[in-house]
């Protein structure tokens, strides 16, 4: 009897990953949306039931997202990440002086064709009828995303790192509120078309102080956006 060699044969794995990451993607654009209050209580078999899928894919996504957006409590479950002013003012001042220096540094090393993709996003953002209007600054995730873009183009692995991994995640939570404040839709996408300028003329100095003027203008709007907030809640309660 003759022996054959085994043969080894390759099988694509289940693309429950791919599954986690659309999941992980969809979960950010709702909890930054404003669609779930600030502490409220998310429940697993519900989001999978709108979502359509087992509870694997959905708690490998929440588990990306602790730390981010939400957080984990024993016996009580995950919540909706809540800050204070005083912790919202001190993500933004971070933010200033991180995406100031990507800014600087993407005014050197963006190449061409990026910096023309950037235009044409912001062209994209511009036809947005709630910026127009002046009720809100609307931005998807990751490449189609203004900031996202910049950190990118920086060309720093170490600063990329530090702002895409936990504060990218819980700014865009702030963004989208602050961005409703009266005239703030449209002052913030004036201020991106500043930045634009500074880094098609390549000019660091002009592109990191857009930048941080920029996003101190949004710490200011998201620090009144959170004083609103806790007003209107507060309200609310009295009346219940």
């Amino acid at each position: 009897m003759v022996s054959h060699p085994e043969r080894i044969v390759s099988i694509e794995p289940i693309a429950l990953t791919s599954l986690a990451e659309e999941v992980f993607v969809k979960l950010v654009q709702v909890i930054t949306s404003g669609a779930y209050s600030p502490g409220q209580r998310l429940s697993e078999s519900e989001l999978a039931r709108q979502l359509g899928i087992s509870r694997g894919p959905l708690r490998e996504a929440l588990g990306r997202l602790e730390g981010r957006l939400v957080t984990r409590t024993p016996r009580i479950g995950i919540r909706v990440i809540d800050f204070r002013a005083e912790e919202v003012s001190q993500l933004f001042l971070v933010r200033e002086a991180l995406e100031g220096m990507a800014a600087r540094l993407a005014a050197e090393h963006m190449a061409a064709c990026e910096i023309e993709s950037l235009r044409a996003m912001l062209n994209e953002h511009g036809r947005q009828p709630d910026v127009s209007a002046g009720a809100a600054y609307h931005q998807g995730v990751g490449d189609d995303d203004f900031h996202f873009a910049i950190i990118k183009g920086a060309r720093c692995e170490h600063l990329e790192k530090l702002l895409l991994d936990e504060v990218y995640y819980q700014l865009r939570l702030h963004r989208l509120r602050s961005s409703t404040e009266p005239g703030r839709a449209q002052a913030a996408f004036g201020e991106h078309r500043e930045i634009l300028d500074a880094l098609v003329s390549r000019n660091p100095d002009a592109a990191e102080g857009c930048m941080r003027r920029h996003i101190r203008n949004a710490r200011l709007n998201a620090l009144i956006s959170l004083e609103r907030l806790a007003k209107n809640t507060s309200h609310q309660r009295r009346q219940a």
